[in-house]
């Protein structure tokens, strides 16, 4: 897509026009005379609005400096590029600069002295060969335009919308998953790639495979809709806070560990007295010794032991032994002269 900039500058409307094209502006002067300065147009490239300038005086000097804005105070731009400048016509002989990378505010940030005998029609070409912006909150630069990280985001988020709408279209579904409450339909080649226990059902002789279904009676529908869900890509944030422990106990059952640690850390991120020891059961049954960790630390380090006095009694009746026993070294640790 070609966008130019109009007007004029101390000659013809083309004297000040600016073409762009993909990375590249290019400012063709028809008429520039020794001892002239001349300015563009602003032109578009990036999100910065650019000139271009020259002055003849023993030298031919060009300039490259964005548009004073509020963008380019705050987000000044790191310019990385090459400038040619050569004669009209045929058999032009260009000069060209080094790769230049500079962060540009004003015009007084870069400037090329050409030592050639430029005058009348000739052209300036700017290759941009990469902007990078500075974040507003600070940190590295990054840049405007697309890079391997971005077109690998770009892809997987693609690829995360086909298979969304292949549950949520049931298209070409062949599995079909029995929870405690209905059916919910599925792919056994996205189950299998997920979980290792999925592609032993559809792999060898069982009834899984033979009947093309899955019993998930320890589920309600919802629960396992969320599961899907997250298999899929397409989860919410609701959906998973509201079912993160029927997620935990299935990412457990079926070997699927980065819903497992999901899990795991979404549940240290909202202890409280109300949930603390029944986050502490989960973590000791599927050995989630970080989550195990900071359960303890809540109650004894924290000293939140004293609100759950009357929930505790409950937990040392039915809890395993081995989680007791953790327990009371943890007291005892906590209790120890130092």
């Amino acid at each position: 897509m070609m966008a130019s900039s109009g007007g004029s500058n101390g000659g013809g409307a083309s004297d000040s026009k600016v073409e762009t094209i993909a990375r590249l502006a290019q400012w063709r002067i028809e008429n520039f005379g020794p001892f002239s300065t001349r300015r563009s147009d602003p032109f578009k490239l990036g999100i910065w609005n650019w000139y271009l300038s020259v002055e003849k005086n023993r030298y031919l000097y060009i300039r490259l400096y964005p548009e004073p804005s509020r963008i380019t105070k705050e987000q000044p731009p790191l310019v990385k590029f090459v400038l040619r400048v050569s004669n009209s016509g045929p058999g032009r002989r260009p000069y060209v600069s080094p790769v230049h990378e500079k962060l540009l505010r004003t015009s007084e940030d870069f400037v090329w002295p050409v030592d050639g005998t430029f005058h009348g029609r000739f052209i300036i070409d700017v290759e941009f060969l990469e902007l990078k912006i500075s974040p507003l909150s600070g940190g590295e630069l990054c840049s405007i335009w697309p890079n391997k990280e971005m077109m690998q985001n770009a892809a997987n988020k693609g690829g995360l919308n086909c298979l969304s709408r292949m549950l949520e279209e049931d298209i070409h579904s062949d599995v079909t998953i029995n929870t405690a409450d209905g059916v919910l339909k599925a792919h056994k080649a996205v189950l299998s790639a997920c979980s290792p226990v999925f592609e032993s059902m559809f792999l060898h002789d069982l009834k899984e495979k033979e009947s093309s279904s899955i019993n998930i009676e320890d589920m309600s529908l919802e629960s396992c809709s969320a599961l899907l869900g997250y298999i899929y890509g397409s989860i919410n944030q609701e959906d998973f806070w509201k079912h993160r422990l029927s997620l935990l106990g299935a990412a457990n059952k079926y070997d699927i560990a980065t819903l497992k640690d999901c899990c795991e850390e979404s549940l240290l991120e909202d202890m409280n007295s109300s949930n603390v020891l029944e986050r502490l059961q989960a973590a000791w049954l599927y050995q989630l010794n970080k989550l195990k960790k900071g359960c303890l630390m809540y109650l004894f380090d924290f000293g939140k032991i004293y609100d759950v006095r009357d929930e505790i009694n409950g937990l040392f009746r039915h809890a395993d032994r081995d989680l007791i026993l953790d327990m009371f070294q943890e007291m005892i640790t906590l209790w120890r002269p130092a």
